[in-house]
């Protein structure tokens, strides 16, 4: 770097700068870039339709429409839907993946940051003492010229400085794109993981009113109970009946309330999970009950293809594999030499009031080219680490693929299995009812014992909760897929 005062002549070495620069301009015109070129996604070997997709009846183009974004609508539930904004607004764990969100926005502003000169500013003041003279030259006191003779001397300095690494090989372009893939990788991440939110919400929500429609029925069937062990007192206090049919009656009653019991507790765990869901304090939250469980929609089919398209988990690994690509050229570039252009220029004076007068200017300007000569491997270990990188985010995108298309195909069956265990199980229950009440009426008559009467009831109500739990199985799963399919259905 060659330095000057501005009333000088420029020296010769100055307009070598110019043809060095020239060279080095030319050599990076012709250099090919160390960062590779953008790569597509992964391939995978996709199916043209889902194996179970003939358990399902297809969608009608013209009668079904776009399933909207709020895919928990189609549940036609006014508590549901309230839930779900509240999530939105309160839940913490979409907070984090917001605040991660702006930390990569933060770095993409960092990298591209690099691409730009760098100026800074400065003015300072220092006071020193040299005991350096200069030898056979005195003044007319005889002190030798160019000596303060040991007194302090102050040195006053106002100037500027910029420095400019020139991207020739991609090393910033590089990372400003590894950054951006990385941006919109935590952008799919925030998506993926409200998505998740809703889908848990909601499937925490229809097992809470599952358990509601549990204890009512529970406490219906207390109600029946205590009926029937009245009239088994009576029917012992006739002397018609033993006793063992009086404690098989209460006994029958106090099981039954102790299943109501742990309904109620699961019912009241619910609603505290519900509370932690929507950013809120179990003891600041509470849910009206109503014993209602929604009806489950029915599901039109999607094309693998289209998953690919709207799975933000599957966008958001995709993203990481353009990342890891990018950050190969980043390493690859170490190898080649990095040029920085670097200039200062300002005053310097020894009196703070002649600080600003042209004599006292000075400048400097020049490049700078420097390269690694031995490292050891360090540089070749760094790319052989980002190609394996590469490798993981690209086989981590294939595994994605591969769940999403699982968890897709395990949920269209047991949707549609669910679908049909439903009918079946409601024809179940309706044999059982009847069955209960023939029971009945042949106690009263005396042509059975009681504990026919107990095995009858007990069947009734073992179809009514599997009933149950079957339906709530069902909107289990078709809120399972709607997560799945990343909360939009469009007919087939």
């Amino acid at each position: 770097m060659k330095n000057a005062h501005c009333r000088r002549t420029a020296p010769a070495s100055s307009y070598r700068f110019h043809s060095i620069a020239s060279v080095v301009a030319a050599a990076a015109l012709a250099a090919c870039s160390s960062t590779p070129l953008p790569t597509a996604p992964p391939p995978m070997d996709l199916p043209a339709a889902y194996k179970e997709a003939g358990l399902w009846q297809p969608a009608d183009p013209q009668a079904a429409a776009a399933v909207p974004d709020a895919w928990w609508t189609l549940f036609q539930d006014s508590v549901l839907d309230r839930l779900q904004q509240q999530a939105a607004a309160g839940n913490q764990n979409v907070a984090a993946s917001v605040a991660r969100l702006r930390a990569a926005q933060a770095a993409l502003g960092s990298s591209r940051a690099a691409l730009l000169p760098t100026v800074n500013g400065n003015f300072g003041g220092t006071r020193s003492v040299s005991s350096s003279s200069s030898v056979g030259t005195v003044d007319s006191a005889g002190n030798p010229v160019g000596s303060t003779g040991g007194r302090p001397r102050t040195l006053y300095t106002l100037g500027a400085s910029a420095s400019w690494e020139l991207d020739l090989w991609g090393r910033v372009s590089g990372a400003v794109d590894a950054a951006q893939a990385g941006l919109q990788a935590s952008a799919d991440d925030v998506a993926a993981l409200r998505l998740s939110t809703q889908a848990t919400l909601a499937q925490t929500y229809f097992s809470l009113r599952a358990a509601e429609v549990q204890s009512q029925l529970l406490a219906d069937t207390q109600a029946a109970y205590r009926r029937s062990l009245q009239l088994t007192r009576n029917r012992y206090a006739a002397g018609v009946a033993a006793s063992v049919d009086v404690a098989q009656a209460e006994s029958q009653l106090q099981s039954t309330l102790a299943q109501q019991i742990e309904a109620d507790t699961t019912r009241a765990q619910l609603e505290h999970a519900l509370a932690a869901l929507v950013g809120q304090a179990p003891a600041a939250f509470d849910l009206p009950r109503t014993a209602v469980l929604p009806q489950a929609p029915a599901a039109p089919l999607q094309l693998p293809s289209q998953l690919l398209q709207r799975r933000p988990d599957i966008a958001a690994a995709e993203r990481r594999v353009a990342a890891a690509n990018a950050q190969i050229g980043v390493a690859r570039a170490a190898f080649f030499p990095a040029l920085t252009l670097s200039a200062s220029a300002g005053y310097r004076s020894s009196t703070l009031r002649d600080l600003v007068d042209a004599p006292n200017v000075f400048w400097s300007l020049g490049p700078a080219l420097a390269v690694s000569l031995f490292d050891g491997g360090a540089r070749r270990a760094a790319v052989e680490s980002a190609r394996a990188n590469t490798d993981l985010a690209a086989a981590t995108y294939r595994q994605t693929v591969l769940t999403a298309l699982q968890e897709v195909e395990d949920n269209l069956v047991v949707a549609a299995n669910l679908e049909r265990e439903e009918a079946v199980q409601a024809d179940a229950l309706a044999a059982a009812r009847r069955a209960r009440d023939v029971t009945d009426n042949q106690y009263r008559a005396g042509t059975v014992s009681y504990l026919n009467v107990v095995a009858a009831q007990a069947t009734a109500l073992a179809a009514e909760r599997t009933l149950l739990d079957v339906r709530n199985r069902r909107l289990a799963a078709v809120g399972q897929l709607l997560k799945n399919i990343a909360g939009r259905w469009e007919p087939v």
